[in-house]
């Protein structure tokens, strides 16, 4: 990459970590209630996350605007990157490529998600209460179940794999070994929120959700 992006640079990475990553966990952890504890459980805590204190403070500077810049200035270090996978075939470099194509679809995917739940819940006519139902509705759709199913691990790869970079770049994992280490320990962190989010995708197109679908339908009518 050419100028001075090296405060930018380290911004980026840092924001992949912490918030943001912290925040991709603890909606696995929310979303795997729903598998967890039914309609009820994923209610509950979708009712503790909004009793938090100074939740629009805490979205706004935590959550939005980390990801509004990690998203963008990602999306142009991904088309400035010089991939050369075809000419180093081997893994980091695949790694590296991917990290670039997961990012332009998580950046995309985030969007759409948006749009599709939190835009809903403040500008339409969906409340959290039927939050679940609504998730119902979605991925019960086959073409935006695979959809979701991509994009979920699409996001968990960039987030383990963007763990693994941070720590070289800060130089936190020095030497072949740690970085051996580092990456193996991030293999299993893709795979367990991975786990979590595809269990919470089934969960949602299950009977339970189904039903509260339809409930919420005859309310709403």
């Amino acid at each position: 990459m050419k100028g001075n992006s090296y405060l930018p640079r380290k911004l980026h990475s840092l924001l992949g970590v912490i918030p943001l990553g912290l925040f991709l966990v603890e909606h696995a952890l929310t979303n795997y209630s729903a598998y967890e504890g039914g309609t009820e459980g994923f209610a509950d805590s979708i009712d503790f996350l909004h009793g938090l204190p100074l939740l629009p403070f805490l979205e706004l500077f935590f959550i939005w605007l980390p990801i509004l810049f990690h998203g963008v200035y990602g999306l142009y270090m991904a088309f400035q990157s010089n991939l050369n996978v075809g000419r180093f075939s081997y893994s980091r470099n695949w790694a590296f490529a991917l990290q670039r194509v997961t990012g332009v679809i998580t950046f995309i995917f985030v969007a759409w998600h948006v749009y599709e739940t939190r835009l809903q819940v403040t500008f339409g006519n969906t409340t959290y209460e039927q939050l679940g139902s609504h998730m119902h509705d979605i991925v019960s759709n086959p073409a935006v179940f695979t959809i979701y199913i991509i994009a979920v691990l699409a996001a968990t790869f960039h987030f383990a794999n963007g763990i693994w970079a941070f720590l070289v770049s800060w130089g936190i994992t020095i030497g072949p070994r740690a970085q051996k280490v580092s990456a193996n320990i991030c293999m299993g962190i893709f795979v367990i929120v991975s786990v979590l989010f595809l269990l919470s995708l089934i969960a949602f197109r299950g009977d339970e959700f189904d039903a509260a679908a339809s409930i919420a339908s005859v309310t709403a009518g």
